[in-house]
């Protein structure tokens, strides 16, 4: 399976008045992990969206466990991977690290979405393209 690894320092801004993460953070680092997954596996999210005539890939459920909190100046390792794939939707699983120790297991389920065929002002879900599934299932 495919894993991308990011090294992100936590910044003033990402910190509350004691001086930990504010939890919304850690949710903008981790669609932004998405993207950068998807670019380090040769798929740009507008590459994806143009080729397969898709209006975007939202985000339908997140959840996370916070373990051990960050804080300003502090370096964190997120790890990101596709956990499983389904017809038009798929899991990421987000592991984040301070040194080797576990800090947050966060999840979401994202979907690819396009135009209604009969109705335009309408969404329905895409099916997921074979090689994006075969990328990432191959490492």
């Amino acid at each position: 399976m495919f894993v991308n690894r990011r090294d992100v320092q936590i910044q003033w801004g990402d910190c509350d008045p004691a001086n930990i993460v504010y939890y919304p953070r850690y949710f903008a680092m981790f669609d932004d992990s998405t993207s950068i997954m998807f670019e380090a596996a040769g798929f740009s999210k507008q590459d994806i969206i143009h080729k397969y005539g898709l209006v975007g890939i939202p985000m339908v459920d997140t959840r996370a466990k916070f373990h051990i909190p960050s804080t300003h100046g502090e370096w964190i390792r997120i790890e990101s991977r596709i956990e499983s794939f389904k017809r038009s939707s798929f899991e990421v699983v987000h592991n984040v690290f301070k040194a080797d120790a576990l800090a947050i297991e966060a999840f979401e389920t994202r979907v690819l979405v396009g135009k209604h065929p009969d109705d335009p002002t309408k969404l329905k879900s895409a099916p997921m393209p074979p090689e994006i599934i075969e990328r990432f299932m191959r490492g």
